[in-house]
């Protein structure tokens, strides 16, 4: 079944317009309805009442963006459902952010993850991380807007910036009315539109190849049920020990630490009830995963034969895209993971590991633009034409021609230096978050070390420790928070003992022009 372009009919612009006005309207209703609360808590946690189910639902769908819903899908046709093994990392991932992230977190009563390394190490620390949160989150608000747009464009010709422009400003309207209650609701409508697109999808692929045993069997046949390879080269793209090491370590980044999924966790109304939310979540993106997994291999079954980019009939080669967080994720991950599993890990030895660790992820990652890995390293699997009536040979030719040039280019002689430096180029794109991790957590403990680190004082509420694990076993412990605002862990002055975010002098000078 050839792809073929087409406009918007009347009932697509209604539901396109429907799904922005709820969200809209989603907004308004939290912004009368929470009139009278003002607090920046009631706005950025939603008064830490939030229940556990909607929580659930709004962390999966925060997780599984418009990138993963386009990407995934993607990924399977192209790559085969070797990536149905990201079920063992998104366990391994919830389980980290529950036991070790979450319970630190709540105790302190932090509204931003970030304001925990101010407490830990010190404010320098934590502005270094809050811009690579920004880095990270800029960059990746763009793509999670423009890979949705530009999947319209393509497969109806939407205009491109009436989508882009459209969406943005109403994610922004309703963020900025409601807050966080508005986020976390709009949240649980888009989960369930997704989910019914997903399924949509697979029946409709199921209905027109007959049957889900003729889609498997058209997978089996082209390679895409690739389950065993357990090759433990860290180089390929995805095996068994690339998507469990990697993915784990590249999502609990995003889970465990990153302020959009921190934020709504711990807006629950107790721990007990923030872990619950983290582990219903656990459910979503399992069933998630398993519709992203039989949507691209009822792609490939209807498109195994004639497939849309290589035949000319897509004209994008950036649509159904991939988010790569390690460069960001991976070293900022290590650098929390030094303070909350580290006590003698100071301030330092925090800053050398966080730049060493970026540094190396910032050199691959770039260095994998330029040389990009080959084939071989990529596996990607066969795409056919062999039943489309070809119309476009330019696009065809202009593919061949490069699938010659890599060829060739691949073959050239190299010498040993060149090839060994590449091929770092080529390590797993998962894996650059794991490399990242541990070299800022290796890094920061022997400058810790070195730096008088092991004669720190550190606050045990500022550590993971045995009390977190209370619930499993029979150790005392309070459920409750301590206030942030009576927090004191140093006397440095740089340091507001009322608003971290300001040091003394600034608020001495705010409360001067207030008389």
């Amino acid at each position: 079944m050839p792809v073929s372009s087409s406009s918007f009919s009347t009932w697509d612009y209604v539901v396109f317009v429907a799904i922005l006005l709820i969200s809209a309207l989603v907004g308004i209703y939290h912004a009368v309805v929470g009139r009278g609360h003002t607090t920046s808590e009631d706005f950025l946690l939603g008064s830490r009442q939030m229940g556990s189910v909607p929580v659930a639902l709004s962390l999966t769908a925060s997780f599984m963006s418009a990138v993963t819903m386009l990407g995934a899908p993607y990924d399977t046709y192209h790559f085969g459902a070797v990536n149905a093994y990201f079920a063992i990392p998104y366990m391994l991932v919830v389980i980290f952010s529950a036991e070790v992230f979450l319970p630190v977190f709540y105790r302190l009563g932090v509204t931003s993850s970030y304001q925990y390394l101010e407490l830990r190490f010190n404010r320098w620390v934590r502005l270094c991380g809050t811009i690579l949160f920004m880095i990270q989150t800029i960059l990746y608000t763009g793509i999670v807007i423009y890979a949705p747009a530009l999947a319209l464009n393509q497969v109806t010709n939407f205009n491109l910036w009436g989508s882009i422009i459209s969406t943005g400003i109403v994610c922004t309207f309703y963020c900025t009315l409601g807050g966080l209650k508005a986020v976390v609701w709009t949240d649980v409508f888009q989960i369930v539109i997704m989910v019914i697109g997903l399924v949509a999808v697979i029946v409709k692929a199921l209905m027109l190849e007959g049957g889900i045993n003729n889609v498997l069997n058209t997978a089996y046949h082209g390679g895409r049920l690739n389950f065993w390879n357990f090759d433990p080269n860290p180089f390929q793209r995805h095996t068994f020990w690339t998507i469990v090491i990697g993915g784990t370590f590249t999502w609990t980044g995003i889970y465990g630490i990153n302020q959009a999924q921190v934020q709504r966790y711990i807006s629950c109304k107790t721990r007990t009830q923030a872990k619950v939310a983290l582990y219903l979540n656990l459910i979503g993106l399992w069933i998630i995963l398993v519709c992203t997994v039989l949507s691209g291999l009822s792609m490939y079954s209807l498109y195994h034969d004639c497939d849309p980019w290589t035949s000319g009939k897509v004209q994008a080669p950036d649509q159904a895209a991939l988010s790569i967080f390690g460069m960001v994720g991976g070293p900022v991950l290590g650098l929390f993971t030094l303070g909350i599993l580290f006590s003698w890990a100071n301030c330092t030895g925090g800053i050398v590991g966080l730049i060493t660790g970026f540094a190396f992820a910032l050199w691959i990652g770039i260095g994998s633009q330029i040389h990009p890995p080959p084939p071989e390293v990529t596996m990607s699997l066969n795409l056919s034409t062999a039943m489309c009536n070809i119309s476009q040979l330019s696009n065809e030719t202009s593919w061949t021609t490069a699938t010659l040039l890599t060829t060739v280019m691949s073959e050239m002689p190299r010498n040993d230096r060149t090839e060994t430096l590449v091929s770092w180029y080529s390590l797993s794109y998962l894996y650059l978050s794991t490399f990242a991790t541990l070299i800022v957590i290796i890094v920061g403990l022997v400058v810790s070390v070195l730096t008088g680190g092991r004669k720190a004082q550190v606050g045990t509420d500022l550590l993971l420790n045995r009390t977190d694990l209370s619930c499993y076993f029979p150790w005392p412990s309070a459920d409750e928070r301590i206030d942030v605002a009576d927090w004191n862990p140093r006397t440095d002055t740089a340091i507001g003992s009322i608003n971290f975010g300001f040091g003394h002098t600034e608020l001495d000078s705010i409360e001067g022009r207030k008389a």
